[in-house]
């Protein structure tokens, strides 16, 4: 019976070692990536050109056009959207801001859209850590607001990044919008600025 059990704990030790050794992932089709309000912001603080905190960030999975129809075809008009892919897309302020025209108090968010081929609804909703808009409960939504779709030169990877003035732009294929953003001083509700030295 000693024997038994001796054998049994080799196994299950060796069982647990095998799955502490598990292989590497592949690299995602749809890598996840990162953009900061100022642009950089992680590198200019490192060289001593910035301090304190960002302005905002986002944080969002790139999927590539590869031949595809996009909007329209891989991305449904009329149906709520992720903004990507895998994980949903997320955006976190570290300042009170005004954000599509709404005032947002700092946080982190999610972030979806309803696209149509002239106007798409952007959805920030409160509801984080989630893959995909699969468990998307408007419920939880924050607030909603409206864009005009812009045309732009062809983006094979989906895209979002905050331009100089503070916008966020959002391009994939053909498409583009741009959402004007407003940073808030803290309880004064006057603009903010993040010092970034040149």
């Amino acid at each position: 019976m000693h024997r038994r059990m001796f054998i049994a704990m080799i196994v299950m030790l060796m069982a647990l070692r095998s799955q502490a050794q598990m292989q590497q992932t592949e690299l995602d089709k749809s890598p996840m990536d990162v953009s900061y309000s100022p642009n950089a912001f992680p590198i200019i603080k490192f060289q001593g050109k910035a301090a304190g905190t960002p302005n905002a960030r986002v944080l969002y999975s790139r999927p590539q056009k590869r031949g595809r129809i996009i909007f329209g075809g891989e991305v449904k008009y009329d149906e709520v959207w992720r903004l990507g892919a895998n994980e949903n897309t997320e955006i976190e302020f570290f300042k009170n801001a005004i954000f599509g025209g709404k005032k947002i108090a700092k946080g982190r968010y999610t972030m979806f859209c309803i696209p149509t081929a002239d106007i798409w609804t952007i959805i920030i909703n409160k509801d984080t850590d989630n893959w995909g808009n699969f468990n998307y409960d408007s419920r939880k939504d924050l607030f909603r607001f409206s864009l005009p779709v812009q045309k732009a030169d062809s983006a094979e990877n989906f895209t979002m990044y905050f331009d100089s003035r503070n916008n966020l732009l959002i391009m994939w294929d053909d498409v583009k919008l741009t959402i004007p953003i407003t940073f808030l001083a803290e309880k004064l509700g006057m603009p903010a600025k993040t010092k970034v030295k040149k």
